[in-house]
């Protein structure tokens, strides 16, 4: 395979000598590299005797160096072929926009200039034409994965969103919204972008929407500082990467253990946008992460009704968390590595921290605090998800043990916890639980098998539940201090 060593450099501002002196450096000390891209600015204001050197073939640049075009007016007039041109030896102006494809294989599109504020665009702004039309000269080829890497000079709007921090830059109000769009249909695995005089590595995002997209692989956001700056920021980023086109699939989309959701995601649902669907920061009370909406074809209908026909009563809404939630869909503090299934209401995750491989939890999808305040629907949902476990987990030998604390936690957690048949009956599960439960002195009581939970306890009301899967129920309502690790202590340990 073609592995590439390539570097990238952010606003070069005319401070040539400074960036190919570095150059040398580098490849005097690591060995050869395939080629310099820049980003950013990479001529300043006063550089033209600098530049003179370099145009007559005085100087040559120690690298294939490839550039964008001008961000202001000032420098447009090195750029002489709009299209792009060789400027010098070894050093080339990409074009307003495209797709440079070398010898390596690698795939890497670009798009000068800033983003126009007004119409017409001048010259050193592109527009969402211009976007539009890039995306399609690409997106219409067959097959289409991504591109290897995007190369842009502004940040992309909301890079942030879901990420590690980016320092003192604000990621909602710098950069250009339609980077943001060029970045997400266009799927870089590889975005670099410079003007902020900052560097800022965010984490991985992935591009696809987990269980409900085939995997892809992660994008890699990476803003460069400019050249020679006195802060000593990162201005030049070594990589090695291998063409998309060259790779197995399946290590392609192998995700990283640090990949977070997608920034852009909400730019997918805007057109047309329907006020069912809003994103969780226009709405947190919505709390979908999933795109549910019927209008993207995710959903699987429950009313038996199309848009158009007479609208079903819309439930409550379940209340917006206070504060940062781990457990609604639609937070980035969801670990979603560990989603097994979603539904239209709940879904199912892996136990982080389980007494047991197959520790699952039943979790709604909406911000509820307790199964006592679940709408209907998501209370059946909750009935089918606890059928389906209980039938899996008798094809495996086992039964399950539930349990909920509506104590001392903002979203419900049903607690699934399967246990070997042949080791444990429903009898001594329970006999269990309320021994443990006396020696706490707490009053674990047995309530009838066919009484719902709604009907010994209210909305608010604090309480200690357990369910079998033969429909036994134990229940404890929380009257003062209670150990929050109760559950967990009781599961017999030699059926673990």
């Amino acid at each position: 395979r073609a592995l590439s060593r390539r570097l990238a450099c952010g606003d070069v501002e005319g401070r040539l000598e400074a960036i190919f002196a570095r150059v040398r450096a580098i490849q005097a000390k690591s060995g050869r590299f395939d080629m310099l891209l820049c980003v950013g600015n990479f001529f300043g204001s006063a550089c033209e005797a600098e530049w003179a050197e370099y145009r007559t073939g005085a100087k040559k640049a120690p690298i294939p160096t490839f550039v964008l075009g001008a961000n202001n007016q000032d420098t447009l007039s090195y750029f002489p072929d709009p299209s792009g041109c060789e400027l010098a030896e070894n050093i080339t102006y990409l074009g307003r926009r495209g797709v440079y494809s070398g010898c390596s294989g690698l795939h890497v599109a670009y798009l000068s200039g800033t983003e126009a504020q007004q119409q017409p665009a001048p010259a050193h702004s592109f527009s969402a034409k211009d976007v539009a039309e890039l995306k399609a000269s690409l997106l219409s080829s067959p097959g289409f994965r991504g591109v290897d890497i995007l190369l842009t000079s502004p940040w992309p709007r909301d890079v942030g969103t879901f990420a590690n921090s980016a320092g003192e830059i604000d990621t909602k109000k710098c950069g250009s919204k339609l980077v943001s769009d060029l970045a997400a249909s266009l799927k870089p695995r590889y975005h670099f972008a410079a003007l902020e005089k900052a560097y800022y590595e965010r984490l991985p995002y992935r591009n696809h929407m987990v269980l409900q997209e085939t995997a892809q692989h992660v994008t890699r956001f990476i803003a460069l500082a400019d050249v020679g700056n006195t802060s000593k920021k990162k201005y030049l980023y070594a990589f090695s990467i291998v063409p998309m086109s060259s790779m197995d699939p399946a290590e392609l989309v192998k995700q990283p253990q640090d990949v977070t959701e997608n920034p852009y995601r909400k730019l997918r649902k805007e057109a047309p946008k329907s006020k069912a669907l809003l994103s969780a920061e226009e709405e947190p009370a919505c709390q979908f992460f999933f795109d549910l909406n019927k209008h993207q074809g995710k959903k699987r209908p429950s009313d038996g009704k199309e848009r158009g026909d007479s609208q079903p009563k819309q439930a409550k809404k379940p209340p917006q968390p206070t504060g940062p939630c781990w457990f609604c869909l639609a937070s980035p503090e969801v670990e979603k590595h560990l989603v097994v299934s979603i539904g239209t209401h709940c879904y199912l995750a892996l136990a982080k921290g389980g007494l047991s491989p197959d520790h699952v939890l039943i979790l709604p999808i909406g911000h509820y605090q307790s199964v006592v305040d679940l709408s209907s629907e998501v209370l059946e949902e909750v009935t089918k998800y606890k059928a389906a476990l209980k039938e899996f987990f008798r094809s495996k030998g086992k039964r399950y043990v539930l349990f909920e604390r509506n104590y001392r936690s903002q979203h419900l957690q049903l607690q699934v916890i399967p246990v070997p048949l042949d080791l444990c009956t429903s009898e001594d599960i329970k006999e269990a639980f309320i021994t443990q439960a006396q020696e706490q002195q707490i009053d674990l009581l047995e309530i009838p098998e066919h009484s719902d939970i709604t009907q010994v306890a209210r909305p608010g009301t604090p309480y200690f539940f357990v369910e079998l899967d033969t429909g036994e129920k134990l229940f404890h309502r929380i009257r003062g201090r209670f150990p929050l690790q109760f559950g967990r202590w009781v599961p017999p340990r030699g059926a673990l």
